[in-house]
């Protein structure tokens, strides 16, 4: 089969004309729409290279449209007043819906706005800026479409896009959205009281599946998803759309519609979706990609890959920003590679197999490697279950979408009748969180790639061709496939320890016990856990024979009790406790530290920054735990003990640095932490050491979204085991067992 790849290169142009212009001003923009209409015209002139004038063409266009939203933005009024920080009064709409997270310990809610209005003491203007507001506690109210009055003070917003930050300090009512906006509400709300009845997992997915609502979605449910390929699925995107049109499609030619009649249902089934799913970049996008379907199903692959090509044109036209969302460039690749590579794979495949499983296997494979190069530049990893799990997952997709789409149409009129299909959404839901669950805790569900992402753009033309070769030959094919996922079952063990290991957190269940290497054989052991075994195994597996110094941060069972398989057969040269004490060693020096304390042993050096020194040992054990700023071969690890909110801000406000490259979180990771010690520690890893299961809520939920929202990597012993962070080329990088 051909393709229609006439559009292709000016695709690639505008997007990547369109991805550098959002950062580069108005000015550049305009240069080069005078660019782009140059080469319209020169290249229109000459019938050989008359096609190239397409390409100026769409350059031109984009760059127009950035240059038009860069300058309205760069001299807008409301631009002037964030940089003043001035108080306004703003008339404004919201354009996405309010989504929650905890400011300063406080409920609070992020919403997008678009200013109308805005009143000052010295002027009132109109205007049409986007903006980000900021708003105390929890309204229900401010949900797209609806227009409110706030008062608020103004600040400049980092984004190109938007012309201020507002924090919000006073609000009134918000008035109703048009109908249309008030309908799609109506509806999302009866999605959630179809599954209201369900447990907590499977009540905040179907949502998620059926209209893009990820407010109750978990950490642990993202980042499970996320390792296991699963990600799309809790946001809207082609996959929801294309559920949503193979029912209408299919209801319509029950109905006798043909083709026009095909075309015009399937334009009205995406309005619909855009409007319950409302119309942020993601479901614009799913949008476009919908669009493409219909004109596949027209046309034919060979004009759905030219729909394609003017999809992401009109998009980047319509909003250059969405050229440097990693969603974009994951749906227009995925939707790509299914065009070109999906038909040629399912015709080899259904020689040996029937039409319906080389379908199944051959979308998910395709959109895979064409989307690996972007997955690896834009997370560092690549999975190896994504295309087994979508596969076993993909089965409960549709249903679970169409049964709690209906759902939340029949709720609206009579919940019960709507509950009865939300729990058969549930249903679908809980197998496609199983598969998400084990997916992601399989030992090699991914793939660290260290290397520059554009070496896959090599490897992956390379790996897709051997697939569509081999995939003619069932007995290869097969084989392959099994070994593949035998190896992510059971995974060659690699050496441990790793070399080049900086600290290693033991996984001792429900407690805490890090190690830091001194020389070959030698260690400095920062607590024991609570149990003599799960420690000594964790210094055996690392060949420590000898400690050269035990630290016990606080006199926690938790943290101590473990001491006798620590020291078991090791030679222990110095013990140092705090002020609340510890065990004493046999045979060890032992000693009471405090704050401005530093030792260097080997490779390590450290410095005690807390407690201080007048610290009593009446004192509560966690307030007073000691807390080290450890330095290994050049890389800085924090080691928190167990301190809370109140300690960090007294350590803080004591004025010693807490910069570090890894934090080994405190306490288990709850949720007794400092929203600024977070920041001011800047660290890109964090250890958490918790025991599965455990009753204490451990790490909290909370802790792990203030983690992510500063883009820190985090591994956990009770899921992960023991923690390793490794220097590799100068890099962080982090290996469990």
């Amino acid at each position: 089969m051909t393709h229609d790849l006439r559009m292709l290169p000016a695709a690639v142009v505008a997007w990547g004309a369109a991805a550098w212009l959002v950062t580069a001003g108005s000015v550049a923009a305009l240069a080069l729409v005078a660019a782009g209409i140059a080469l319209a015209m020169v290249a229109a002139r000459f019938a050989p290279v008359r096609a190239v004038a397409l390409v100026g063409v769409c350059l031109a266009a984009v760059a127009a449209s950035c240059a038009w939203r860069l300058a309205v933005v760069e001299h807008s009024p409301l631009t002037d007043l964030a940089r003043e920080h001035r108080l306004a009064t703003m008339d404004v709409e919201v354009v996405r819906d309010a989504r929650p997270f905890s400011h300063q310990g406080r409920d609070a809610v992020v919403v997008e706005v678009r200013v109308r209005r805005v009143v000052t003491a010295a002027q009132a203007v109109r205007v049409r800026d986007r903006a980000t507001a900021f708003v105390d506690g929890s309204p229900s109210d401010l949900v797209v479409g609806r227009r409110l009055v706030v008062v608020g003070r103004l600040s400049p917003s980092e984004a190109s896009e938007e012309a201020a930050v507002i924090d919000v300090l006073r609000r009134g009512p918000a008035d109703r959205a048009a109908w249309w906006w008030e309908a799609s509400e109506r509806v999302r709300e009866g999605v959630r009281r179809a599954v209201s009845h369900l447990s907590d997992e499977p009540r905040a997915l179907v949502p998620a599946l059926v209209d893009g609502d990820d407010t109750h979605i978990t950490v642990e449910i993202e980042e499970d998803f996320r390792r296991s390929g699963l990600t799309h699925l809790m946001a809207v995107s082609g996959t929801n759309l294309t559920i949503v049109l193979a029912v209408v499609m299919l209801l319509a030619r029950s109905a006798g519609l043909r083709r026009r009649g095909l075309w015009v249902a399937g334009a009205l089934s995406i309005v619909a979706f855009v409007l319950l799913a409302r119309p942020d970049p993601s479901v614009v996008r799913a949008a476009a990609m919908g669009a493409v379907g219909v004109a596949a199903l027209g046309f034919g692959s060979r004009g759905g890959v030219r729909a394609l090509c003017w999809a992401v044109i009109g998009l980047l036209f319509l909003d250059p920003w969405l050229s440097r969302t990693p969603g974009f460039v994951l749906s227009a690749v995925a939707t790509g590679g299914i065009l070109l590579l999906a038909p040629l794979l399912t015709r080899r495949l259904e020689r040996w197999m029937p039409r319906w499983c080389a379908l199944a296997i051959a979308v998910p494979v395709a959109a895979q490697l064409a989307c690996t190069p972007a997955i690896a530049a834009l997370s560092g990893e690549v999975s190896l279950v994504a295309v087994f799990a979508n596969l076993l997952a993909g089965p409960a997709v549709a249903p679970a979408t169409v049964a709690g789409l209906v759902g939340g149409l029949l709720a609206v009129a009579w919940a019960p009748l709507g509950q009865a299909c939300g729990w058969l959404a549930g249903l679908c839901a809980s197998w496609i969180l199983t598969v998400g669950h084990r997916a992601a805790a399989m030992e090699a569900a991914s793939l660290e790639w260290h290397g520059p992402w554009q070496v896959l753009l090599l490897v992956v033309p390379v790996a897709t061709w051997l697939v569509v070769r081999l995939s003619s030959r069932p007995a290869v094919f097969v084989g392959l496939a099994l070994g593949l996922v035998i190896g992510i079952w059971r995974p060659p063990q690699t050496g441990w320890p790793p070399a080049g290991w900086v600290m290693v957190s033991c996984d001792v269940g429900q407690g805490d016990a890090t190690v830091l290497p001194v020389a070959a054989g030698e260690a400095v052991v920062v607590d024991t856990g609570g149990e003599d075994a799960p420690v000594d195994r964790c210094l055996t597996s690392l060949g420590v024979r000898t400690i050269r110094l035990l630290v016990l941060t606080h006199g926690h069972a938790d943290h101590v009790d473990g001491w006798r398989g620590a020291v078991a057969g090791r030679r222990v040269d110095q013990v140092v406790v705090g002020p609340s004490g510890g065990p004493q060693v046999p045979g060890a020096a032992r000693r009471v530290a405090g704050a401005g304390e530093s030792f260097v042993l080997g490779e390590t050096g450290a410095e005690v920054l807390w407690p201080p020194a007048h610290a009593a040992e009446g004192d509560d054990p966690n307030a007073v735990s000691l807390v080290l700023r450890a330095t290994v071969r050049g890389v800085h690890l924090l080691l928190g003990g167990d301190v809370g909110e109140e300690a960090q801000r007294r350590l803080l406000r004591s004025g010693v640095g807490v910069t570090a490259d890894v934090l080994k979180v405190p306490h288990h990771g709850s949720a007794d932490q400092d929203d600024r010690f977070l920041t001011e520690v800047g660290a890109s890893v964090a250890t958490i050491s918790a025991g599965a299961d455990n009753d204490y809520g451990h790490p909290a939920v909370s802790l792990l979204t203030r983690l992510r929202q500063r883009d820190v990597r985090w591994w956990r012993t009770d899921v992960d085991g023991d923690i390793a962070v490794v220097v590799r080329d100068g890099r962080l990088v982090v290996v469990t067992r």
